[in-house]
């Protein structure tokens, strides 16, 4: 019985998988299930291209930008003295974003 047990731990995993069950709050993120549109295009636009348009409208110590399937670059930085999170538009708008 206790070599039973690994293997029908192991076919339920899979059953799940394949009928796509994810328990509550393991789910995957948006960008591993492929969350872009077929339409979706990517621009050339670069993390260094993005930092140096957040530290031309003042934002200092730009981190951890990642680009979106919309282009929008999202990262953290620092403003005025305080760390915000912030989203760069591909037009160069720059929001502040909430957690």
């Amino acid at each position: 019985m206790t070599r039973a047990l690994p293997l029908l731990t192991a076919g339920a995993v899979l059953l799940a998988a394949l009928i796509g069950f994810e328990p509550a709050g393991l789910s995957s993120p948006a960008w591993a299930q492929g969350a872009c549109d077929p339409g979706d295009r990517p621009d050339n636009t670069t993390a260094t291209d993005a930092r140096r348009k957040l530290e031309a409208a003042g934002y200092r110590q730009a981190r951890d930008l990642k680009k979106g399937c919309d282009n929008v670059w999202h990262g953290k930085a620092v403003k005025d003295g305080r760390p915000v999170n912030v989203a760069l538009s591909p037009r160069g708008e720059i929001f502040i974003e909430t957690e």
